[in-house]
């Protein structure tokens, strides 16, 4: 007779900051991100750590979410301590986070305030589906301190977002906008998919005029990735829908860059364009500096010093973790100088600023020589001992990226 026996967790040595992890630990940039893993539905194209309700089980509900990623705020607050980093940045992310209660993502905020220093000019953003927000939300939002906000419009193609399984209507994002504004938001990004199957180049422009006819200083594009696991990868394998083309993926590229630039964008990360330097998101910037960040949430990833650590995955996993006073991380590990260095340089040559030559390997250096030849690292930077990309540059970003570093 074959026996089942009940699943057990590995177990996981404590979080603990190292002393070498605490250098520079209070003149570090850092900044916060909490993860709402909540969705009314499963975008087909998702492959984030999200659940619909159907998929929870006790101890992970909505209603005690905000309570729930409190209780980690708390844990960061002690491991960090007693010499607190000033917060510079609070992103929450999802799923959707404006599932909750707006009351419920203002708490978290003030639990912030009330546990860690925070910059004068705090940079505080929230990611929301426009079909989840009114002007009424978005005001309690605004009231309760939040800065930012990203709305999630990626076509303005009402049969797109059907492949994309989006339940917002056309027009709807741009709608959004124009409340957040309304609301007192100054900085409002919208976000945009190329390249999703049966997009034609009318659909792809007609998304960029929408999100030009919207008040928004920041727009991110980015090409469609068809993830493994996903039900739009399951729809490509039958046969059902194309493959995204790279060509066609390349165009799309360029269309956006180009019309965004006309209407006095300019790119300041190869997926971003922005009106001004104020306009750039500086939760993401932080990120690609490689400097420390705390994620609060199942899934979540953390950086500080040095030390990545990750939360378990499931909600109630993580839930059950926090009831009973217990870290809810899954594992961690200690960065040498030499991974440090690399994902510097791969975070760093996206930007438009580029990074010092000086931070490659003597073959990078060879590499990027060649490359300012081959017109993808621009010659005058070059020059001046800076690998910045090129607008052909940017087309070719991940790969010119494996060059350098390999």
């Amino acid at each position: 007779m074959n026996t089942v026996l009940p699943l057990v967790e590995r177990a996981v040595p404590p979080l603990e900051l190292p002393e070498s992890a605490r250098e520079g630990l209070t003149s570090t940039p850092f900044g916060l991100y909490v993860h709402v893993p909540f969705c009314a539905t499963r975008c087909g194209y998702c492959d984030f750590n999200t659940y619909t309700s159907d998929e929870l089980g006790p101890g992970a509900n909505r209603a005690e979410y905000a309570g729930t990623a409190i209780d980690e705020l708390r844990r960061a607050a002690a491991l960090l301590g007693p010499d607190l980093p000033t917060v510079s940045t609070v992103f929450v992310g999802g799923g959707t986070p404006t599932l909750l209660p707006a009351a419920d993502l203002t708490a978290v905020l003030a639990e912030v305030r009330r546990l860690f220093p925070v910059a004068a000019d705090v940079e505080v953003t929230t990611e929301a589906n426009p079909e989840t927000v009114d002007l009424g939300y978005l005001s309690a939002l605004r009231e309760g301190g939040f800065t930012r906000v990203s709305l999630g419009m990626q076509s303005a193609a009402e049969h797109v977002l059907a492949v994309l399984d989006r339940r917002h209507t056309p027009g709807r994002a741009v709608q959004a906008a124009h409340d957040a504004r309304a609301a007192g938001f100054e900085h409002v990004n919208l976000d945009l998919i190329y390249g999703t199957p049966g997009e034609s180049d009318a659909d792809w422009a007609a998304s960029l005029d929408a999100v030009l006819a919207s008040p928004v200083d920041h727009v991110s594009a980015y090409a469609l990735i068809v993830e493994e696991g996903t039900r739009l990868a399951r729809r490509i394998s039958r046969g059902e829908l194309p493959m995204p083309d790279d060509d066609v993926l390349a165009d799309r590229y360029e269309q956006a860059d180009s019309t965004l630039r006309r209407a006095g964008f300019d790119w300041y990360e190869v997926s971003n364009w922005v009106t001004s330097d104020a306009a750039r998101c500086r939760h993401n910037e932080l990120y690609w500096a490689n400097a420390n960040w705390w994620g609060v949430g199942p899934g979540a990833h953390s950086h500080v010093g040095g030390l990545r650590w990750w939360n378990v995955k499931h909600p109630a996993a993580y839930a059950d973790r926090l009831a009973r006073g217990e870290s809810p991380h899954a594992d961690a590990e200690l960065l040498d100088d030499d991974d440090r260095a690399l994902e510097t340089v791969m975070l760093g040559l996206r930007l438009r600023e580029g990074l010092p030559l000086e931070l490659l390997s003597e073959l990078g250096r060879r590499r990027a020589a060649d490359a300012v030849t081959r017109g993808l690292l621009d010659e005058a930077a070059h020059v001046a001992g800076r690998a910045v990309l090129t607008d052909p540059g940017r087309l070719l970003a991940d790969a010119l990226v494996r060059d350098l570093t390999d």
